[in-house]
């Protein structure tokens, strides 16, 4: 079992190293045929999402699908990958930064009562959990 870092995803998303990307992608073909355990974890899936928008400059619908192509890559281990899909779908439709859904939906998942946060503004666009600041939560 090994869990898998971003710059593997990413070198088989991107292709940008051909050598590299063809490596990625036996190894995630030896996975899907059950010859090898890999891993990611939620921290890897944020990684893509800010790599691809701020180093790729990639469109939001385009990093959506690509993160997506991980999230739900045959013989991937994704803990948590209902709230990944969650956020990612947040993401793309509600116009919100990828950590900031990751967190809504980690709420809901966990079925919090909510939210505290600084900046509203984003978790505005997300009515399924209840964002608060500090002062409204201890009066």
């Amino acid at each position: 079992m090994y869990l898998v870092d971003t710059n593997v995803f990413l070198r088989f998303l991107t292709n940008d190293v051909p050598e590299e990307a063809d490596a990625a992608e036996a190894l995630f073909r030896a996975a899907e045929a059950g010859r090898i355990t890999l891993y990611a974890n939620p921290l890897v899936i944020a990684e893509i999402v800010w790599v691809l928008e701020s180093f790729y400059r990639l469109e939001r619908a385009q990093v959506t699908e690509a993160a997506l192509a991980v999230a739900t890559m045959p013989g991937l281990v994704l803990p948590g990958q209902d709230t990944v899909l969650l956020a990612l779908k947040w993401y793309e439709e509600r116009g919100v930064d990828y950590v900031d859904a990751y967190n809504a939906a980690w709420c809901i998942d966990r079925e919090l009562d909510g939210l505290i946060t600084l900046d509203r503004r984003h978790f505005a666009r997300l009515d399924a959990v209840a964002a608060r600041s500090p002062r409204e939560v201890v009066g």
